[in-house]
């Protein structure tokens, strides 16, 4: 009568030192990836206006 399932009916075992990090990887990923569609194109023209600034001189 000891039964190893969860409600779910999911099997419970001890999870791996590797499952767990890679389960966290993955939220990370997704995490970031929702980070930089929030930030959008800011980055890069951001990066293109410090590039387009003040025009060099010829010596």
């Amino acid at each position: 009568m000891t039964d190893t399932k969860s409600p779910l009916g999911r099997e419970e075992r001890p999870v791996t030192r590797e499952e767990r990090l890679a389960a966290r990887l993955r939220e990370n990923l997704k995490r970031r990836k929702a980070q930089a569609r929030a930030l959008g194109d800011d980055g890069q023209n951001e990066a293109e206006s410090q590039e387009c600034g003040l025009p060099k001189t010829a010596a």
